[in-house]
């Protein structure tokens, strides 16, 4: 397909992971609901059957464990085989993990780190040559503002999406030239099933933690969330820009966070820049 004839199309192909439940449940429908077509995809098919019932040809359903990446590889080639092109390729599917960091396995972390990050990257791999191909596309992948800042207790979740921000802000630089668009979404809190027990893993508890996460967990369900409901619009003027963001706060409450952040770390080397640049020697 020809660059010309690809960004003039103005219904969009959409192939998304995790479908069944959160932001991927909204974004897929609301996507169908404008009249794009998607390729939905989610670890039970049947979870996702009702969309092809009320959405009929412009969606097709797949099952899919992003950890396999055979089932990923077969997953985007039937979606693009089945539609004839894939304009948006957005990695939604993750959980979290709850621990902290001595109390994690290294099975905990390892498993995290194949759905959050290995099983992205194998959807990624997969659309590239399909992409380039068809002479352009935009990838989203669903990160977090703790992308940028964390938190106790999901310390490895929250290593998960900096390795997610790292990975993509690579892949913009190196398929621009293709014509291929990157946009790393970060959520703040919101109001979806991410919380729910299907979202989440937990490490093994030490009675150490035990008043500390306690502690934690109150203010996690005292704080404020936005509504699902309210992103798809968001979401639709990024991928119709003609220059989206390579990052895109989706939420009130992330700038201000991020904004802290930066400024104590910044605050920090500035201290210490004295210390450091002695540290540069001499290579006379």
């Amino acid at each position: 397909m020809a660059q010309q004839d690809f960004n003039s199309s103005k219904t969009k192909v959409w192939f998304i992971t995790g479908s069944s439940r959160g932001f991927g449940k909204v974004w897929t429908e609301a996507a169908l609901e404008r009249g794009d077509k998607v390729a939905a995809t989610a670890r039970r098919v049947e979870s996702i059957a009702h969309l092809k019932e009320k959405y009929g040809d412009s969606v097709l359903t797949l099952a899919l464990d992003v950890t396999n990446k055979e089932q990923v590889e077969a997953a985007v080639e039937q979606a693009h085989a089945h539609f004839g092109r894939l304009d948006i390729v957005l990695n939604n599917a993750g959980y979290s993990l709850i621990g902290t960091i001595e109390e994690a396995t290294a099975d905990d972390i390892r498993n995290l780190y194949e759905t959050n990050i290995l099983g992205p990257v194998s959807v990624i791999q997969a659309a590239l040559p399909l992409m380039r191909k068809q002479g352009g596309g935009h990838i989203l992948g669903t990160s977090s503002n703790l992308g940028h800042v964390t938190v106790p207790v999901i310390g490895y979740y929250c290593s998960s999406k900096w390795a997610f921000e790292a990975i993509h802000e690579s892949l913009a630089a190196e398929v621009q030239a293709f014509g291929i668009k990157v946009t790393i979404i970060e959520p703040g809190a919101y109001a979806t099933e991410f919380g729910s027990q299907e979202s989440l893993q937990f490490a093994g508890g030490m009675d150490v933690y035990k008043a500390f996460k306690e502690e934690f967990f109150k203010g996690l369900v005292q704080a404020e969330r936005g509504d699902p409901n309210a992103t798809p619009e968001a979401i639709f003027a990024v991928v119709d820009s003609e220059n989206p963001p390579l990052r895109f706060n989706l939420g009130s409450h992330n700038l201000p966070a991020v904004r802290k952040a930066y400024a104590e770390r910044i605050a920090i080397w500035e201290e210490w820049d004295s210390v450091s640049a002695k540290a540069q020697g001499s290579t006379r």
